[in-house]
């Protein structure tokens, strides 16, 4: 779908309602191509796999960003301004915020935002401890569906999300455009309804095309780790479902598609095979594949055109010498 497609069609693609684990399981094994989203990846285990990806030697979005963070921190500072409230969508392990939270000026409160509940209850509990001036607000939720903010703080003067890593690629291009429009509405609304002085803004990290023989090895680590976080969905669904999945009859799966701009995932199945999940069945054949990720890359025009279409106006922005990865400030437009 074309940019000015998204625009015309910007009010249809509402964000996808808060589902549970269960539902979008069955219905994604239902369909064809069997999917299952990848929001699901990240349980305990799975966040503790994640959190290990990012030190791997061929995965290079978090060294890449953390540096951009590191060399600009005082730039971004300067042009977030005082008193904000920063919001994260995808917490995680709130690492890269310290970054920003140490040069901001004044920061009032800190509202993370992850799906995993206690992976985000132990990281905020070691930064409030370490920033005890700042009011940390954790907010447990899928940051993709409806969520009730605490109000802002008394001083506050704006508030900023800050997107980090490349999650914005895992949505399509139609997702990634409804979920900034979501954004900037929700930016906007803040700004009207909690007293704010200032138009909001977002700082989001964003994954720039390349050589696809770097995507491929950020993807299929000599260590084997990301195998191992996408073979978790399958033994999370055991776990939590009653699935008896055989693990070891699934393979990980990781290529790029130049002409989609965008790293797929897969569990490929190794042979023909029924899997049982409480009452329901579904049937494998050797080399059915579940897709359980996408990565769009994208250029720095690209991206910019798309959050202009979506209600922010792009500002600066922060490349690394190997245009490896991006960082932008978008602001209200």
């Amino acid at each position: 779908m074309t940019m000015l497609a998204l625009r015309q069609h910007a009010d249809t693609l509402p964000l996808q309602p808060a589902r549970d684990f269960a539902t979008d399981v069955h219905e994604g094994l239902r369909g064809w191509p069997k999917a299952i989203p990848s929001k699901y990846f990240y349980d305990d285990e799975g966040s503790r796999l994640f959190e290990k990806i990012c030190e791997l030697p061929e995965y290079y979005p978090t060294r890449t960003e953390l540096k951009l963070l590191q060399d600009n921190a005082p730039a971004i500072a300067e042009i977030i301004g005082p008193d904000v409230e920063l919001i994260e969508f995808g917490a995680g392990a709130a690492r890269k915020v310290r970054l920003l939270l140490d040069a901001l000026i004044r920061p009032r409160a800190y509202l993370p935002i992850d799906i995993s509940g206690p992976h985000l209850t132990a990281a905020v509990k070691a930064l409030a401890a370490d920033y005890p001036h700042i009011a940390v607000k954790p907010v447990p939720g899928d940051y993709t569906a409806p969520l009730r903010l605490p109000q802002p703080q008394k001083g506050a003067a704006r508030r900023v999300c800050f997107f980090p890593g490349s999650t914005i690629g895992n949505f399509t291009p139609e997702e990634a455009h409804s979920f900034l429009r979501h954004a900037a509405r929700m930016l906007s609304n803040d700004a009207k309804q909690g007293g704010l002085t200032s138009p909001g803004g977002l700082l989001i990290g964003v994954d720039l095309v390349k050589s696809p023989d770097i995507l491929h090895a950020a993807y299929n680590d000599s260590a084997g780790v990301t195998a191992a976080f996408n073979l978790n969905l399958l033994h999370r669904i055991n776990r939590e479902l009653g699935g008896d999945f055989k693990v070891d009859r699934f393979a990980h799966y990781a290529f790029y598609q130049p002409h989609l701009r965008r790293v797929e995932m897969h569990l490929v199945s190794l042979a023909a095979q029924t899997v049982r999940i409480g009452e329901a069945s579904y049937e494998f054949s050797e080399g059915e594949s579940i897709h359980t990720e996408n990565s769009y890359k994208y250029t720095l025009a690209g991206f910019r055109y798309m959050a202009e279409q979506a209600g922010f106006r792009p500002s600066a922005v922060w490349c690394d010498p190997d245009r490896l990865f991006s960082l932008h400030w978008l602001t209200l437009a």
